[in-house]
């Protein structure tokens, strides 16, 4: 099995999730390029040097330049904040390196353009981290769609919905200044993303974005803390998305609810080893939503477990998004979701912004 050099730039929250999955993922997939981890950056030399250590780096670094360049990592994972992501991107891709980019892909749409058309132009591998869609019941519910199993798509509901921020006594803190940290560039992505891989393209949208609480404590929140959109796809299908880093009593709220001709999905991630399906089968008084339970014959689930019902967890997605990126970097073809995805997200997120202000209807493919 062939080695390759991993660098992930930025060692907290989503990079120690990185490293944790690169770190396993070529056990649990007998992946055909097995991951070294070899270089880690942070903010600081201190901070690069305990991460190192914890995480089973090779080496550390506070300067993404050097690990960029570096000729011993050769591809490169981005879990720095967003205002970071260009220019780290852009400049791997000069070199033809793989890239791998948390979400939002840019803090800006002129960030996410310029960083699609970098990788157009290198040809090297890209890929966006939207990894709640990976879900194995997520997964399986693309599957039901694409083969007609509910028939023609009508309806979409999905949400986002956290309550990290619902005590309106809690201080301001990085989270609540600057747009790219709010709800519509924290939770808001990735919702979309799944709205556009279970249903198609969103064309047109009218949103509201808000602030709850305006003041955190003395300092004036400068983001959004809930938004909601309907939209229309390009199928023809109606939806409605909400996103809330204040909805009181919600964990990790993404959940939809697709309705067709011939039936009905629901999904919520805070039970996210299910999946309910109706399908218009049989005697109308038998009929009602059944609970799959997600087991080994469903996408990327054996390699965990071969018990059906046991589940996977949130670092699962993480090892999945790993797995693919590889599969990715070995055959020399791009995996969805590549940086292209990530940009139509930023698309409709900048449109949904523009529609508040103006309290109107947007065509998404306005914003160019």
């Amino acid at each position: 099995m062939a080695e390759i050099g991993i660098g992930i730039v930025g060692g907290g929250y989503m990079g120690k999730a990185h490293a944790a999955a690169y770190g396993s993922v070529a056990t649990l997939f007998d992946t055909a390029l097995r991951p070294r981890l070899e270089m880690v950056c942070a903010s600081s030399e201190a901070s690069a040097a305990r991460y190192k250590s914890a995480f089973g780096f090779a080496r550390g670094t506070a300067n993404w330049q050097m690990l960029v360049n570096d000729p011993k990592v050769e591809a490169i994972v981005i879990a720095s904040p967003q205002n970071t992501h260009r220019n780290i991107a852009c400049a791997a891709l000069a070199l033809g390196k793989p890239v791998f980019c948390e979400k939002p892909l840019g803090a800006s749409l002129a960030d996410s353009i310029a960083m699609t058309d970098a990788a157009n132009a290198s040809g090297a591998i890209n890929m966006v981290g939207f990894n709640y869609i990976r879900t194995p019941a997520s997964q399986y519910a693309r599957q039901l769609i694409a083969e007609g199993r509910i028939g023609d798509i009508t309806w979409f509901r999905g949400e986002h919905t956290e309550d990290f921020l619902a005590d309106p006594a809690l201080p301001g803190t990085w989270r609540t200044q600057g747009v790219a940290n709010g709800t519509m560039g924290d939770l808001a992505p990735h919702m979309i993303n799944g709205a556009r891989a279970l249903i198609g393209p969103i064309t047109a949208l009218c949103a509201q974005v808000e602030t709850v609480h305006a003041k955190r404590g003395a300092e004036t929140v400068t983001n959004d803390d809930q938004a909601q959109m309907m939209c229309r796809f390009e199928n023809g299908a109606q939806g409605h998305l909400f996103f809330s880093r204040v909805a009181t009593g919600r964990k990790m709220g993404y959940a939809y609810e697709i309705h067709g001709t011939k039936g009905a999905i629901r999904f919520d991630q805070e039970d996210q080893n299910a999946l309910h399906l109706y399908t218009m089968d049989g005697p109308e008084a038998e009929r009602g939503f059944r609970k799959i339970l997600t087991g080994p014959t469903h996408p990327d689930y054996l390699p965990f477990c071969q018990g059906p019902g046991h589940g996977t967890g949130y670092q699962d997605q993480i090892i999945i998004e790993a797995k693919d990126f590889l599969t990715a970097i070995a055959t020399k073809t791009n995996i969805w979701p590549t940086f292209a995805e990530g940009l139509e997200v930023n698309r409709i997120v900048t449109a949904a912004l523009e529609s508040s202000a103006k309290n109107a209807w947007v065509k998404v493919a306005d914003y160019t």
